[in-house]
Order: C-alpha cells, then structure tokens, then sequence
C-alpha cells in the first residue's frame, strides 16, 4: 500500500531531510586527496546526531538474511555504484565518489546521495555526473498528481541512454517516509511491473544509478558492495520529492544550497 503523506508529515519529514544536507554540507570540504572514507562516515554519524536524529543507514538489512550494515552513510568509488561501505580507503586524485546519507528524525526519514570529484577527472566522467544530475531532475519534474509513475522512470532512462550510458537495473529508488524504504519501488527504466498513478501526498526517493559502460552489477563478498561488471565508474544522485497537484516539493536540500 502507498502512503499518502499529510502536510504535517510532510514537514517533518523536511526537518528529517533538513538533517542529511547538514551532512551533506559538513563533508564537502573533507572530499579531497588523503580522506579516509571512515573518517568522512564519522563526521556523518556526528552531525546527525548532534542534531537529535539517528543515522537511518547503520543496522539495516534489506532482508532477514542480510548482514546489518555496519555504518552511518555509503560511500561509492569510482566503479562502486551504491552501498560502498566505509573503511581505512583514502581518496585519490581523481576518484569519483558517490556519498548517500539517511536520518531518522521524530519518526520520519530523510535520504540524499550526492556524487563529487576528488581533483581531476576525464571529459567523459564529467559527462557521466552531468547526466546523471540531469536525469535526476527530468524525473522530477514529471513527479505530478495525475501522471503515472512510468512517467518518472521513462524520462531518466531516455535522457541517460541517449548520452550512451546505461541505468543500473538491479537498485531503484523508492517510497520513503515512516520506513527507509515504502511502496512504490521507483526503477530508473521501463517496463513497470506495478505502474500506479500518482497522488498528492505521495513521496519518493528518486535516484538515478548511472554507469559509464555496462548496466550490469556485482556485489561484493561483503554482501553490500554494488560494482560496475566491467570495472568503469557510475554516478548517483538522490532527491526526496513529494508529489503535489502543482510543481514537485522537494524535501531534501539543493545541491546549490549545499555547495554554496
């Protein structure tokens, strides 16, 4: 079942979203040669608590059989698409590094995933995280009460793949609001299994995973560790947008804002 949102929710969960792009903001000058992911992942566990919310990520399984995973944020590099657990790597010149963060707040989830650049990187890379960001946003903006949730899907994967890159298949976007991950699973391509309409009230977690070469994705030993099969690198952006019978709400923080 779909969860239709009130107002009240709604701000709270701004406050919840508020949370993460305070994180957001807080690393941005720690992305550079010599960071360890680790320490990057404690100055995330750090900030969400001092503001009073709880690091969403740190316990949580997807399913009975998984192991718990084990930090505040995933951090992704390079060929990493998503779930990147943090550790005693540091960055490099020229890494493309995907950080995705969560909090709880007064029952409430927020969640954000930002890609940045550590030095210099190639033209192709470049055009790999504009895409990628722009797709976030054709999304967007057919996230309105009346279209269809294929409507949302269909636009990231055309604007990627006219660009010659692929969206990844195996991980999607999703509802959010009392729980991490709600109904309806948001993919980045078509065909739909489950195609609903969209209703105001209604509020996804849309995040396009886009990979330089192939679609296709291994995970790690670890159980957590999503990679590009042919070693290329991937981007990742996340907004948290609720649906409304006029433009699209946007929970989380700009990335203008943040990088401001």
């Amino acid at each position: 079942m779909i969860a239709l949102r009130k107002e009240k929710e709604l701000n709270l969960m701004v406050e919840a979203n508020r949370v993460v792009g305070m994180v957001h903001r807080a690393l941005k000058p720690l992305i550079k040669p010599g960071t360890t992911t680790k320490e990057l992942d404690d100055v995330v566990e750090e900030v969400i608590r001092t503001h009073g919310a709880e690091p969403a990520f740190k316990g949580y399984r997807l399913n009975r059989s998984m192991v718990a995973y084990p930090a505040a944020s995933c951090i992704s590099i390079n060929e990493q698409v998503v779930h990147g657990i943090p550790g005693n790597r540091r960055l490099m010149d020229g890494d493309i590094v995907g950080i995705d963060v969560g909090a709880k707040l007064r029952g409430y989830y927020g969640d954000q995933a930002i890609t940045h650049v550590v030095g210099e990187i190639s033209d192709r890379e470049k055009e790999l995280l504009k895409v990628t960001r722009e797709a976030l946003f054709k999304g967007i903006e057919q996230a309105v009460a009346g279209r269809r949730l294929s409507d949302i899907c269909g636009a990231v994967q055309s604007w990627v793949e006219q660009f010659g890159f692929s969206v990844v298949r195996k991980f999607v976007g999703h509802g959010i609001g009392r729980k991490l991950h709600e109904d309806p699973a948001v993919p980045n391509c078509l065909p739909l299994d489950w195609d609903p309409r969209l209703r105001k009230g209604m509020v996804l977690a849309i995040e396009p995973m886009v990979n330089l070469g192939t679609h296709e994705v291994v995970v790690a030993d670890d159980g957590w560790t999503a990679s590009a099969a042919d070693g290329l690198p991937s981007a990742h952006f996340e907004h948290v947008v609720a649906i409304t019978h006029a433009e699209p709400w946007i929970l989380t923080m700009f990335e203008e804002e943040i990088n401001a």
